[in-house]
């Protein structure tokens, strides 16, 4: 299969970066506390990066509002995935333990303010892409079972039948989500080249190296930008 991004995405955004992390042979089972210690820790780290100040107006989560606007995405109401984790323990609310590889992907996101996602390669159908919607694919909002169908023009995460994430770095689908049972898992880390691209590389080569750490496992890591829009990734 292929990861691939919309040559359109790039007349939109030309400074959009993705940092993906691709580990398999994961075994997702149990509790680790270690992973619940970091977690705890970005928690912390958030909360204190983030105290007393205007969340949305924050340049670490500016940068996404504006980027969603160019592609018609409504910020307040579809904020990114780690504006509304990190509004939430902010307000001093915990996040809920999942599993071990979500519990991490959480903790990483948090601690350098990066919306992350995790999808489940065995659950993907043909290529995985970052595209503008031709209307009418299927998404089913996590946690529910009937689908509902996209309209034409949105920046979605699809494979080649249905919907992965809606509104881009919104909200992931039930069909991919990270289990226990998971064992093949992509990871995808949005950034831009000219503000965050560092934080971006190194997200991607700090969860490479928890991986290994507490999976034992050897991921792949890739870096897409304009000047490379796609990588080929064993299923």
């Amino acid at each position: 299969m292929e990861f691939l991004i919309e040559d359109r995405v790039f007349d939109l955004l030309p400074n959009v970066c993705f940092g993906v992390v691709v580990a398999r042979g994961v075994n997702n089972r149990g509790k680790n506390e270690e992973i619940l210690k970091l977690l705890e820790e970005s928690i912390e780290l958030a909360r204190k990066k983030f105290e007393g100040i205007n969340i949305k107006e924050h340049p670490d989560i500016l940068c996404y509002r504006e980027a969603l606007r160019k592609v018609n995405i409504n910020p307040n109401k579809f904020p990114c995935s780690v504006e509304s984790m990190t509004s939430r323990v902010v307000k001093g609310n915990n996040l809920p333990s999942i599993n071990n590889v979500v519990n991490l992907i959480n903790a990483v996101s948090l601690k350098h303010t990066l919306p992350m996602g995790a999808h489940d390669l065995k659950c993907v159908e043909g290529n995985l892409k970052v595209c503008f919607s031709k209307g009418g694919e299927p998404f089913i909002p996590f946690g529910e079972s009937k689908p509902e169908y996209v309209e034409e023009g949105e920046l979605v995460y699809a494979d080649d039948r249905t919907v992965k994430t809606r509104r881009w770095i919104w909200r992931q689908s039930e069909i991919g989500k990270i289990t226990e049972e998971s064992t093949d898992i992509f990871i995808p880390i949005d950034g831009f080249i000219d503000y965050n691209k560092d934080a971006v590389l190194r997200a991607r080569d700090e969860l490479a190296e928890y991986f290994r750490k507490f999976f034992n496992v050897e991921p792949e890591v890739f870096f897409l930008h304009a000047g490379n829009h796609s990588v080929k990734i064993l299923k």
